[in-house]
C-alpha cells in the first residue's frame, strides 16, 4: 500500500531519518524528518498554473507547534492551537528567507509549504528540523527548485563550536547561530551572539555550512529514490526587443531619477517613467495581458543595471555617496518628558522614535509553548506605519515583517541586558519608525540603546546596528555601508551586524542570488565593523553612559529575602496579610518560592512601609529594643500592642506608668500609636512590653526610676509559727466537729462547660476576646 522511502544518517552524534511515501500522498512533496525524538511532517503543494494578473511568487511557509507533540492540551479557554505564535512567525520566515531564492525568475505559482511539529523530546529543537524537512519536500515536489538546502544550529562555549546544541546549552554558551545553506554557499544567517569577534562569527558560519552538506547529501539521497518528474518551464519570450524598445524610451528619465538624492523627488521622478512606459505598452494590457506584466518588469531590470553599473563602476551610489560611507545622523536622549527612557534616532532618511517601559514581575510576557509555560521580562516590539514611507496603508497589528524586525533588535539587545537579580525590572521597549528608506530595524537597536540608557537600565555597553549590500556581477562586486531602500530592493544581499565595541551580538544575512562567498562574507563583516565603530561615537553625542537614577515615574523595586519558613507569615491564610499589606501600603508585593520579595511602588514612602510591615512579621523580637507600635486591645490587666507589623506584646497595667493605674481605659484607647520596649520573650514567643520606660515623645529609654521589689523571705516551718489562738475561725484541731454540710443540692447531670477565661466580660458587657497566646496553654 505505500511506497515507503527512508534514508538515515549520523548528524551530529544523533540519528537523522528521512522518510516518504507513507504519510500525506496526495501533496506535492511529504517528508518526515526525525532526530531523537522530535518529528517534523513537511508537505508541500504547488498550483498547476499562474493566476491571472500574478506578477510574483507567492511562496507560503506555515510552521506549527501541535501542543500534542509535548504530551501537553493548549491553555487557555481554546482548547485548541489557533493563530501563530511569535515563535512560529518567526520560524516560518527562518523557512522561507532561503528558499524563496532559489526558484527562478518568473515563476509565478503559488506553492504552499507546511511544517506541522508531531513530536518533541525538549532535547532537539523542531526548527532546523523543519528546515530540513522543507528542503527535502521542495525537492521531491517535481517544482522547480534549485535546492535542496541544508540547516544546522551552531553554539559556542570553551572556544569550540557546538553543533545543533540544545536550548540549555545555548543559553549556557555565547552563541546561537542558524545557518541555511546549499552545497556552495552560505543563503541565510541568524544569530544571536555575546559580543564575539567577526572571526568567531565566520568561522561559526563556515562550520555550519560544512555541517549541512551531510544534510544535503541524505535529501540527494532520498531525491534519487522518491522524487517526481521535474516540471516542465516554458519557454520565456526573447524580451530584449522589449528592452531595448523601453530603454531608448525612458532610459534616460530613469539616469537622470537616479542622481536626485531626496527620496520622494527621486520616487516621484521613477513613478514618471513607469507611467510613461505603461503608457507605451497599453496596447499589450488587453491583447496579451502575460506579455503586458513581463514588460513591466523588465522595467525594474533597466533600473537595476543603472543603479548597479553606476555602483560597480563609478563607486557611486543613489544618493551620491561612496560604498563605505554612513549618512549623516542625528541622536536625541530622553525625547518624551513622560516616559520611562526614549530617545529619537535619525540616520538620512530613516527614523525612529524608540521608548522604554519599566514594570513590574506581573508585566512579564508569558508564554505558553511545547517546553511548557515560560515567562520574558524583556520585550522589544516594533511598528511600521504606512506614514513611515508617505504612503496610504494598512494600519493595525504587527505583520510577519514587524515580527521578525523587532526579534532582530531584539537579539542585538539582550545580550547586554543585566540579569534579573542585578536589575529586577521587566523592560518594554517600543520602535516606532516615523521614516524609512533603509535599515528601520538597524535604527530600533541604535534608538532601543539610547531609550535603555535614558531609562537607566544598566546594560553592559551600547549597541549599534548597521544594514549592508552587495553588488554582484561575475567576479566583480561592492560591499555597501547603510543601504538605501532601494539598494536593498534592486542589491544582491542584506545583511545588518549589531555590536558593541568588544563584539558582535547579532548577525542576520539573506541573499537574493545563489550564495555568496567565504571573501564577499569576510569584506561585509570587516566593512560593517568600521560603520559600527561610527556609529557608536555619533550616539555618545546624545548620551554616553547609563543614567544613574531612574525616571521620577518609573515604579521603583526593592529586593529582600526572607526565610523560605516564614513565606507562609508574609502571605497569611489565603492571602489576607499579603493583600492587607498592599491595600493599607499602595505598594505592590511579590514573593517567590525561594523567598525573594520584591516590593515596588512609584512612591518610595510606600516601599518603606511595606518593607517595614514585612521586616515586622519576619524578625523576631529583641529584648532591651525600642518599637512603635499600636494598641489593638484593652483587658482589665493591661493592653496588647502590636509592633512589628504582625506581632502583639502585652503592656502590663504596672508597666503603662511609673504611678499606679486604677483604669486602662483612662490612659489608653484602642488605635493610640505608642512606643513600647520589650523587656521579655518566653520559651512561647509571648512578649512582654514596658511603656513606662520610654518617652513616649522622642521614643528615648528613660531610666527606670522605680525601687526594685523587695524579695520575699522564706517562709518559716509551721511547727515554728506558735498555736494560732481560738480567735475567729475557733481551733482546727483534728477532734473539731464542723458540723453537718450545707445541701448543695443534686450536683449531678449536665452542668455544661466550664468558662474560659477569654470570654469574660468588660463593664459594658462585651467579650474581652484575649489573644490566642495568652488563651493558650
Amino acid at each position: 500500500m505505500f511506497d515507503h522511502k527512508k534514508v538515515e544518517l549520523t548528524w551530529g552524534g544523533k540519528t537523522l531519518t528521512l522518510e516518504t511515501g507513507k504519510v500525506a500522498r496526495q501533496a506535492d512533496g511529504a517528508v518526515i524528518a526525525t532526530l531523537g525524538e522530535t518529528v517534523v511532517l513537511c508537505a508541500v503543494t504547488a498550483a498547476k498554473s499562474v493566476k491571472e494578473g500574478q506578477d510574483f511568487f507567492p511562496l507560503t511557509v506555515h510552521y506549527q507547534e501541535k501542543f500534542s507533540a509535548a504530551g501537553r492540551i493548549p491553555g487557555g479557554f481554546f482548547k485548541r492551537e489557533r493563530g501563530a505564535t511569535e515563535k512560529e512567525t518567526l520560524v516560518s520566515r527562518l523557512i522561507d528567507r532561503p528558499l524563496r531564492p532559489l526558484f527562478p525568475e518568473g515563476f509565478y505559482n503559488e506553492i504552499n509549504c507546511i511544517c506541522q511539529v508531531l513530536s518533541y523530546d525538549g532535547e532537539n529543537e523542531p526548527d532546523i528540523l523543519a528546515m530540513v524537512a522543507a528542503s527535502a519536500a521542495m525537492t521531491l515536489s517535481g517544482v522547480p527548485f534549485m535546492g535542496p538546502i541544508g540547516a544546522a544550529r551552531v553554539g559556542y562555549k570553551d572556544g569550540e563550536y557546538q553543533l545543533n546544541p540544545s536550548d540549555a546549552e545555548v543559553a549556557q554558551g555565547e552563541l546561537d547561530l542558524v545557518v541555511a545553506a546549499t552545497q556552495d554557499a552560505v543563503m541565510m544567517v541568524e544569530s544571536e551572539a555575546k559580543e564575539l569577534s567577526e572571526e568567531v562569527m565566520l568561522g561559526a558560519v563556515l562550520f555550519a555550512h560544512e555541517a549541512s552538506q551531510e544534510v544535503i547529501g541524505a535529501i540527494i539521497k532520498l531525491a534519487e529514490q522518491a522524487a517526481k518528474e521535474p516540471w516542465e518551464l516554458s519557454i520565456q519570450q526573447d524580451s530584449a526587443e522589449v528592452k531595448a524598445r523601453l530603454k531608448a524610451l525612458i532610459g534616460d528619465d530613469l539616469k537622470a531619477a537616479y542622481k536626485l538624492t531626496d527620496k520622494q523627488a527621486r520616487q516621484t521622478a521613477i513613478n514618471d517613467a513607469r507611467a510613461k512606459a505603461r503608457e507605451e505598452m497599453a496596447d499589450l494590457k488587453d491583447s496579451d495581458p502575460q506579455a503586458y506584466l513581463a514588460s513591466l518588469k523588465l522595467v525594474k531590470k533597466l533600473e537595476a543595471e543603472i543603479v548597479r553599473t553606476a555602483i560597480l563602476k563609478d563607486g557611486i551610489r543613489i544618493d551620491g555617496r561612496d560604498t563605505r560611507t554612513v549618512r549623516p545622523i542625528v541622536a536625541e536622549a530622553h525625547f518624551l518628558p513622560r516616559s520611562h527612557g526614549s530617545a529619537l534616532f535619525t540616520r538620512g532618511e530613516t527614523q525612529t522614535i524608540a521608548t522604554c517601559t519599566l514594570g513590574t514581575k506581573d508585566a512579564e510576557q508569558m508564554i505558553d509553548g511545547l517546553g511548557g509555560l515560560s515567562y520574558q521580562h524583556f520585550m522589544l516590539h516594533y511598528n511600521f506605519p504606512p506614514y513611515s514611507v508617505g504612503e496610504v496603508g494598512r494600519f493595525g497589528a504587527p505583520g510577519r515583517r514587524e515580527v521578525g524586525h523587532g526579534k532582530l533588535a531584539w537579539r542585538a539587545l539582550h545580550p547586554v541586558l543585566p540579569t534579573k537579580d542585578e536589575f529586577p525590572y521587566t523592560i518594554r521597549l517600543t520602535s516606532d519608525i516615523t521614516e524609512s528608506n533603509g535599515s528601520s530595524s538597524m535604527a530600533s537597536v541604535c534608538g532601543g540603546s539610547l531609550a535603555l540608557m535614558d531609562a537607566g537600565v544598566p546594560i553592559k555597553r551600547p549597541v549599534s546596528g548597521i544594514a549592508m549590500g552587495l553588488i554582484l556581477e561575475g567576479k566583480d562586486f561592492a560591499v555597501l555601508s547603510d543601504i538605501l531602500g532601494d539598494e536593498d530592493h534592486l542589491g544582491d544581499m542584506d545583511f545588518k551586524v549589531a555590536g558593541t565595541s568588544e563584539g558582535i551580538t547579532t548577525m542576520q544575512m539573506d541573499i537574493k542570488i545563489a550564495g555568496i562567498t567565504r571573501e564577499i562574507f569576510e569584506a561585509a563583516l570587516n566593512q560593517a565593523k568600521e560603520g559600527r565603530a561610527h556609529i557608536l561615537v555619533e550616539m555618545a553625542k546624545a548620551l554616553d553612559s547609563t543614567r544613574t537614577e531612574l525616571s521620577a515615574h518609573a515604579p521603583r523595586i526593592e529586593t529582600m529575602t526572607i526565610d523560605k519558613s516564614k513565606i507562609r507569615d508574609v502571605i497569611g491564610t489565603g492571602g489576607k496579610v499579603i493583600r492587607e499589606i498592599v491595600a493599607t501600603t499602595g505598594a505592590k508585593v511579590d514573593i517567590d518560592d525561594e523567598g525573594i520579595i520584591k516590593v515596588s511602588s512609584s512612591d518610595i514612602g510606600q516601599i518603606e512601609a511595606a518593607m517595614n510591615w514585612i521586616r515586622g512579621i519576619v524578625e523576631e523580637a529583641e529584648v532591651g529594643k525600642i518599637y512603635n507600635g499600636k494598641v489593638v486591645n484593652l483587658v482589665d490587666f493591661g493592653a496588647f500592642v502590636n509592633f512589628m507589623g504582625g506581632k502583639d506584646g502585652l503592656v502590663h497595667v504596672s508597666e503603662i506608668r511609673n504611678e499606679r493605674v486604677e483604669k486602662v481605659a483612662d490612659v489608653l484607647s484602642e488605635g493610640q500609636e505608642v512606643k513600647v520596649k520589650v523587656l521579655e520573650v518566653d520559651p512561647r514567643g509571648k512578649v512582654r512590653l514596658s511603656m513606662r520606660v520610654v518617652d513616649q515623645e522622642t521614643g528615648e529609654e528613660l531610666e527606670d526610676t522605680r525601687p526594685a521589689r523587695e524579695p520575699r523571705g522564706e517562709r518559716g516551718d509551721r511547727s515554728d509559727r506558735g498555736p494560732r489562738g481560738d480567735g475567729g475561725r475557733g481551733g482546727r484541731g483534728g477532734d473539731r466537729d464542723r458540723g453537718p454540710r450545707r445541701d448543695r443540692g443534686d450536683r449531678g447531670g449536665d452542668r455544661g462547660p466550664r468558662r474560659e477565661r477569654s470570654e469574660a466580660k468588660d463593664e459594658g458587657g462585651e467579650d474581652i476576646g484575649l489573644p490566642s497566646f495568652i488563651t493558650e496553654s
